[in-house]
């Protein structure tokens, strides 16, 4: 994870093919120009957690298997009162697909495909149907209509509590 200026500065010594970075409709840090400047070099934007840390599935984990996890327990999206809060607002995310026939992760998957032919999600799966679900995203095409309702479902900055605790911030260079 970097910031814009870092990814330009190291593009001058030579052409950077691919960064990784957050990015979901709970995390849209890198449309504060990390994304457009990918597009502009020439560079695979790779989203890591594109469904959210299952939050944009239908079936996020519950507290109780959240704080199971080494990784989630301490993150702040997954604390009380800020888990409560975003499973109630990823509810409207979860009935949207389903009224369109579709699962919430190939939703969110889908989202991310129309935001830029550089952007490259790549999910994590322990299971052959939790990778059919994801990979059926590619069958979905988003009208710009589409795009704006999500948007209004999920606005940017819906999501309650940061993305990672003060420990887990070591590392990923903050631009924003």
């Amino acid at each position: 994870e970097i910031a814009p200026s870092t990814l330009r500065r190291a593009d001058k010594v030579h052409h950077v093919a691919a960064v990784q970075s957050e990015y979901s409709l709970s995390t849209r840090a890198p449309e504060l120009g990390l994304s457009q400047t990918c597009a502009e070099l020439g560079t695979t934007l790779v989203a890591f957690s594109p469904v959210g840390r299952t939050l944009l599935t239908d079936r996020p984990l519950s507290f109780e298997a959240a704080q199971g996890l080494d990784f989630l327990k301490g993150n702040p999206r997954f604390l009380q009162p800020n888990y409560e809060a975003n499973i109630a607002l990823t509810a409207p995310f979860r009935a949207y697909a389903a009224d369109h026939g579709w699962a919430a992760a190939s939703l969110a998957i889908a989202w991310l495909l129309a935001q830029g032919g550089h952007i490259l999600p790549i999910p994590g799966t322990r299971s052959v149907a939790h990778l059919n679900e994801l990979a059926a995203a590619r069958d979905i095409t988003l009208t710009e209509q589409m795009l704006a309702e999500i948007e209004q479902i999920l606005p940017v900055g819906w999501a309650h509590g940061d993305r990672y605790s003060q420990a887990q911030w070591v590392g990923p260079e903050r631009y924003c």
